[in-house]
């Protein structure tokens, strides 16, 4: 009986260390291929500029997934200078998710929790968040400040159109918002 034991415990050591090293591999799997969601967004343009997504799947394959959802996204690096997410007041509903470089959440926000629906943020790094607490530069009073604790980043902007006839106010909203880089001395 005792070895019979022995085989079912190295048999269930066995099983368990192969589902182990199967999860690891597929989390892994997006770091290694460069298919992960920043290499994505990076290969849509241009840092520091909102990029509009097609309802179809582009090149990297990014593309809105609801169709009454336009997107937009931006990608920025905060190592010289911070990033300045900028757009006016919408009519309808708009939200701003930041996710640092891992895709993980760092700041989300929608028209419901800011000032008068205009979207106003600042993502600085550690040093610069600190920086603007010391001496905050004119026009920036408004601003929401998020500090972003990774170098680079990126913005993902929403807007709604559930009809045909507000699709070409949500692809101006998302043409006009800005993502530009902000110098903080």
């Amino acid at each position: 009986m005792n070895r019979l034991a022995q085989i079912l415990m190295a048999i269930v050591t066995g099983l368990v260390g192969a589902a182990v090293l199967h999860i690891v591999i597929i989390l892994a799997l997006p770091h290694f291929t460069g298919k992960d969601a920043y290499t994505r967004v990076r290969a849509e343009g241009a840092a520091n500029r909102f990029h509009l997504l097609d309802d179809s799947p582009d090149r990297i394959g990014l593309s809105n997934l609801d169709p009454f959802v336009k997107t937009a996204v931006c990608h920025f690096d905060t190592t010289e200078r911070a990033a300045r997410l900028v757009s006016p007041a919408n009519a309808g509903f708009w939200s701003l998710a930041i996710y640092d470089r891992s895709s993980n959440e760092v700041f989300s926000m929608n028209d419901r929790t800011s000032l008068d629906g205009v979207l106003d943020v600042v993502v600085a790094s550690p040093v610069q968040v600190a920086r603007l607490r010391k001496a905050p530069p004119d026009g920036l009073a408004s601003a929401i400040i998020v500090e972003l604790p990774t170098q680079a980043g990126y913005a993902v902007l929403r807007t709604l159109a559930p009809q045909a006839s507000l699709e070409a106010g949500a692809a101006a909203f998302l043409a006009e918002a800005g993502c530009v880089s902000l110098r903080i001395d």
